[in-house]
């Protein structure tokens, strides 16, 4: 099963699952509990910490949920808040996710020290739902922005062609028809 977030990020190859992490938790969840899928595959937009370009594809199997305030040492979890479907040895582009877009420089360079690739409000919860299901789940995202004062200024400059680049990727894989 292919899904996406919704809003202005959905396919017509994909099932929109809901913006950020509760929207998508809850609204996957309610689908799984119907239609347990034998594979879910979350594709969308990301932004960058530094590593990778604009338009850049990546694929991943890794999401993490590392919030602001941890950079500052102002705030902890107590959850396990890295989730990895990743079987091989290859290192794997880890997927930060929040309800919040990064728009700082600083907490950018302390993301990728961290060693988060890229970031993306719902994935996360897609890899933390295909977990408690028992459900094999993996991610293409394709690089919008940088994770910088820029953000939202490029990621709607570059979201439309991001969105065609993904869709080219995916029939590229054969994944997905016309």
């Amino acid at each position: 099963m292919i899904l996406c977030a919704g809003n202005n990020e959905t396919f017509d190859f994909a099932t929109p699952i809901g913006v950020g992490l509760i929207d998508s938790a809850i609204n996957l969840t309610r689908h799984c509990l119907v239609h347990k899928p034998e594979f879910l595959l979350f594709v969308g937009s990301a932004g960058s910490y530094g590593t990778h370009k604009i338009n850049d594809i990546i694929e991943s199997k890794t999401a993490a949920n590392i919030e602001l305030g941890f950079l500052d040492q102002n705030a902890y979890t107590p959850i396990d808040n890295v989730v990895s479907a990743q079987t091989e040895e290859i290192k794997d582009v880890i997927v930060n996710c929040s309800n919040y877009i990064t728009t700082s420089e600083r907490a950018m360079e302390q993301m990728r020290a961290l060693g988060m690739g890229i970031e993306n409000m719902e994935f996360f919860s897609v890899m933390r739902v295909a977990q408690v299901f028992g459900i094999p789940a993996g991610g293409v995202f394709c690089v919008t922005n940088y994770c910088d004062a820029n953000a939202h200024r490029d990621f709607i400059a570059n979201h439309g062609f991001a969105k065609v680049l993904l869709r080219e990727h995916l029939k590229e894989k054969g994944l997905i028809r016309g």
